[in-house]
């Protein structure tokens, strides 16, 4: 499982850490510098073959992040490669600047008042794009906001470079361009919430110190990370237990998932009702049973109109059938293919979501997956065994519904925020789908990047509303 802490935590933990050290040799700098130089060696062998004869830029900011790019500098310098640290700001690392000077690297300075020679924007981007690799080390974890000038406008033009070539070549390792390496984050992002609120350089790799951030794990700012690479600085003991984010891994979801035993039945494996489809989006509710039936439940029990149990049963003819909700299940999914407007459809997922609760009553304790349209039908409060599972569109309407105008845009901009304030609205569990899915629960947030791009297809989201319930 990858855990992701928040900035302040990370700070706290180092912080006797460092207290600790007297001098650079050995301390936390020296560990996450010689880390990060040995990843970046072995990019320069995948890249070119060799190290020596290589050229490697870093963008170098004011913070202990330029620090770290600076003493990495002076490791491959030592190498036998080509080093040039381009400084945006006056104010820098006095130790990693003094260790790269005595390799005899270059030094160029965007603003006046900062060490090496003055040049433009133009002059630092053209050593980047003739690089072999850039270092991003212009924020860390302690920066606020957006990138200033003049390291926006660096980022700005090289990503676009960048970003223009990876769109017609696929990898920028295959083109004749630099491996963009972000120094523990891609500078520029919600370090704690994953937001982006300005230029963000996209990172082919990020090397990230202690622990992850929850930023590399949300969305949108995943999507600039890259591959993570996590560098252990003995922090395990002192970080908070409480992780802001995490992530399961593969090896996780083996030891999660319920697989039946040798006195297994289908009653004792459990059975998902699905109220799902309608005459005018019959498909839908044969997907969700196809997802329910695929992840291993024991029973289906379709509800809805004849029609659409017609279609139903000719791509499953295990499923059990009828159009009432009155009956044995452990977990329900309502919504895919739902149109509000329907009246017999709807009432048949209202009537599962007013027994949410009710005293004595075991059909009052089972867990719901909601989706598509049925999240207009929610009560104002469930309990967490509610499972809503909104695209950004729907979520925002959802929101909206509740007074808090909220549009599409603005979900994406911020998932985090609006998937939690969604859960604070209703109680339930919220599962906010997007090519980075977040959840947040009672049990905290989750964040999961494993799904293909192939997935973005119509009838994804009924398939994955009914292995929910499966899983349920």
């Amino acid at each position: 499982m990858i855990m992701a802490h928040a900035a302040r935590d990370v700070r706290a933990a180092e912080e006797p850490l460092l207290a600790q050290e007297r001098a650079f040799s050995g301390g936390l700098m020296d560990r996450a510098a010689t880390a990060l130089a040995g990843t970046v060696r072995r990019r320069l062998v995948v890249r070119r073959g060799r190290v020596v004869g290589s050229t490697v830029v870093a963008l170098v900011g004011p913070g202990n992040n330029g620090g770290d790019a600076l003493h990495a500098l002076a490791h491959l310098a030592g190498r036998g490669v080509r080093c040039v640290a381009v400084l945006t700001s006056a104010e820098v690392h006095g130790g990693g600047l003094a260790a790269l000077t005595d390799r005899g690297a270059t030094v160029l300075a965007l603003v006046d008042g900062a060490p090496g020679r003055r040049v433009w924007v133009g002059d630092a981007l053209a050593e980047a794009v003739a690089a072999d690799v850039v270092l991003d080390g212009l924020l860390g974890i302690g920066a606020r906001g957006p990138l200033r000038e003049p390291a926006a406008e660096l980022v700005r033009l090289l990503g676009e470079l960048l970003d223009r070539e990876l769109a017609g070549t696929g990898k920028r390792a295959d083109a004749l361009l630099p491996e963009v390496v972000a120094v523990d984050v891609p500078s520029g992002i919600g370090v704690d919430d994953g937001t982006v609120p300005g230029p963000v350089l996209r990172a082919d790799r990020t090397v990230t110190f202690g622990t992850a951030k929850p930023g590399l794990l949300l969305p949108p700012a995943a999507a600039l990370a890259g591959e993570l690479e996590l560098v252990d600085l003995g922090l395990a003991a002192t970080l908070a237990a409480d992780a802001a984010v995490r992530r399961l891994v593969a090896d996780d979801v083996p030891g999660l998932w319920p697989v039946p035993g040798r006195t297994a039945h289908k009653y004792t494996r459990g059975v998902v009702g699905v109220v799902a489809g309608t005459s005018t989006y019959p498909g839908a509710a044969v997907l969700t049973v196809a997802g329910a039936q695929g992840a291993g439940c024991g029973m289906v029990r379709y509800v809805g109109p004849d029609r659409v149990r017609d279609a139903v049963l000719a791509a499953h003819p295990e499923v059990v059938t009828g159009g009432d909700t009155d009956v044995r299940v452990q977990a329900w999914v309502l919504g895919p293919g739902l149109d509000p407007a329907d009246e017999e459809q709807a009432a048949r997922a209202r009537s599962v979501l007013e027994r949410l609760g009710a005293a004595g009553r075991p059909e009052g304790r089972v867990p719901v997956v909601v989706d598509a349209g049925a999240l207009a039908l929610l009560p104002d409060r469930v309990p967490p065994r509610v499972v809503l599972t909104p695209h950004a569109g729907e979520l925002a309407r959802l929101l909206s519904s509740r007074g808090t105008e909220v549009s599409r845009d603005d979900v994406d901009a911020e998932p985090l925020r609006h998937a939690r304030a969604a859960h604070e609205a209703t109680g339930a569990t919220v599962l906010l789908k997007g090519a980075v899915t977040v959840v947040v629960g009672p049990g905290g947030t989750w964040s999961q990047a494993d799904a293909p791009a192939w997935l973005a297809t119509a009838g994804a989201g009924d398939v994955l509303a009914g292995v929910l319930g499966a899983v349920l």
